[in-house]
């Protein structure tokens, strides 16, 4: 049942429940995205794993979230057991194989993976005010940050150069204000507040450098087979909006930095979305539309994407039209939502005369599915009752000496385990308002030393006044200028960025559809 060219996800059943025939998912129509649904406990995660090894098999990388740490496993080979091999039985799969695919683990906070960490200006200021849950004028005061420090060349690189920014904007706010719009030091307060609230969350471990490689995650091993990158996202999920919009962001570095290919015979990623809903819930409307434009024009990149999520509704219906090859396993239908949500998966496969769709969906075994996908000329087949085929690697976690073992043979060992913390916003700061102090105390010493009996300055030919007049009238001028206040460092910093800003005008960095720089 294994064919070049196809993954072989399972074989679908006849109302009898005799098999049917086998079902499959063409590589050629891999980039066409995907969609896994189902209840908790119905086998979403197994399913996840064998496209995953279908893909990697076929030589395509793969990038997966591993929520629970049961994906983990795929890196180890599969072990005999009664439910795999019954499995494999039930369906006729007689070329059934155990198998290990390679693994890459990746962790944010560096304990289960290699580091991966973006930096706060890759990252843009749309994602970041996502991340924040900014409102509308603190998103504002965010936008003006980026302007002003791509403009004056200050890199953004983690949040300690961001902060600085910050406040540099709060002690110039009216200044600035003038030339970029409104920037309220409370909006500024609150941005400064939500970064703190990032830090104890653990967000400092994902911003700073060496910053993640996309080429990294695109890897095929010696034997041929893709490399299957796994984040590890248990701790992580402890933040969800920090694992949404990391997700979110990666999906955006793909798409800014890969070229078109137009539909390659077989996608060049696939990028897996666990527990999608967290990435739509509460989302602003122009995120999500701009998300469904992602979705729509990354295929043409070569990459496919597939949502895995415990409800089609987590889905916006914009983004779910874009997802042609779909597996639905059970869902309950207790609560009218839930009512609600077989109807819309039951109405969105091409209809089976065979049975009805919505009274199956709830009727599903554990590793039972509703199998949908592209076929021919990319329309979508006919709706199959599936029995899923049984993974060839290994079902359940690894311990943590077979992580480490495999992590030990990383093509990526030491590339990203060690922090890189060169000069950046916060330095140049630092470094302008240092220049400008020093400036500032010579400048007092001058007029000190001035001031001091017996020093002359000023005319002393003849017929021009002598020593006296001259103290005279430096005491007319001192007068004269009571009520003068000396420019204080941050002002004196802040003029040297203006100047800086406005000679660089016209060279602002160029940002792509959710604010990540474009290369």
């Amino acid at each position: 049942m294994i064919e070049d060219g196809r993954i072989f996800i399972g074989a679908s059943r006849n109302p009898d429940d005799s098999i049917n025939k086998p079902e499959y998912l063409d590589l050629k129509f891999g980039n066409r995205h995907g969609l896994v649904t189902g209840a908790t406990g119905t086998g979403k995660t197994v399913t996840l794993q064998v496209l995953a090894e279908g893909f990697s098999r076929a030589g395509v990388p793969v990038f997966a979230a591993d929520i629970k740490g049961d994906l983990s496993g795929i890196a180890a080979r599969g072990e005999p057991k009664d439910f795999l091999t019954k499995r494999a039985e039930q369906i006729g799969f007689a070329d059934y194989e155990f198998d290990q695919f390679p693994v890459i683990f990746w962790d944010l906070f560096g304990q289960k993976g290699h580091r991966v960490r973006t930096t706060v200006a890759e990252m843009g200021p749309l994602l970041l005010a996502r991340l924040m849950d900014a409102s509308e004028p603190q998103e504002g005061v965010i936008n003006i940050a980026f302007k002003i420090a791509d403009e004056a060349g200050l890199p953004l690189l983690d949040l300690k150069d961001f902060t600085s920014l910050l406040n540099y904007m709060g002690e110039n706010a009216s200044e600035l204000s003038s030339q970029y719009g409104l920037i309220s030091k409370a909006s500024v307060g609150s941005i400064q507040r939500a970064l703190l609230v990032l830090e104890q969350q653990g967000a400092e471990h994902f911003f700073g450098e060496p910053a993640l490689k996309i080429s990294d995650i695109m890897r095929t091993s010696n034997n041929g087979y893709g490399q299957i990158s796994v984040l590890a996202a248990d701790k992580l999920m402890m933040n969800p909006r920090l694992y949404a919009t990391f997700l979110l962001w990666l999906l955006s570095e793909l798409f800014e930095e890969l070229p078109e290919v137009g539909d390659p015979e077989k996608p060049k990623l696939v990028f897996f979305f666990d527990e999608a809903h967290l990435l739509f819930n509460d989302a602003p409307k122009v995120l999500i539309e701009r998300v469904e434009q992602v979705v729509r024009l990354i295929r043409s990149k070569g990459v496919g994407v597939y949502f895995v999520t415990q409800n089609p509704l987590d889905v916006p219906e914009t983004v779910l039209a874009q997802l042609g090859n779909r597996v639905q396993h059970a869902l309950r239908a207790y609560s009218p939502r839930e009512q609600k949500a077989v109807k819309t998966a039951a109405e969105t496969f091409r209809p089976n005369p065979a049975f009805d769709c919505a009274t199956i969906i709830t009727n599903l075994g554990t590793g039972e599915a509703l199998v949908s996908t592209l076929e021919a000329k990319g329309a979508p087949s006919i709706v199959e009752r599936t029995l899923i085929r049984p993974p060839s690697g290994r079902v359940g976690p690894l311990t943590d000496g077979e992580r480490q073992q495999v992590m030990d043979k990383s093509p990526v060992l030491g590339a990203y385990d060690e922090d890189v913390d060169r000069e950046s916003a916060f330095e140049m700061l630092t470094a302008r308002a240092k220049k400008a102090a020093e400036a500032e105390a010579a400048k007092r010493a001058q007029a000190e030393a001035a001031e001091q009996p017996g020093t002359t300055s000023g005319w002393s030919l003849p017929g021009f006044g002598g020593d006296e007049d001259n103290r005279q009238g430096r005491g007319q001028s001192r007068g004269r200028s009571s009520g003068y206040q000396r420019e204080t460092v941050m002002e004196a910093a802040m003029k040297s960025v203006a100047r800086t800003v406005a000679t660089q005008v016209g060279r602002a960095l160029v940002r792509g559809i959710l604010g990540s720089l474009k290369r």
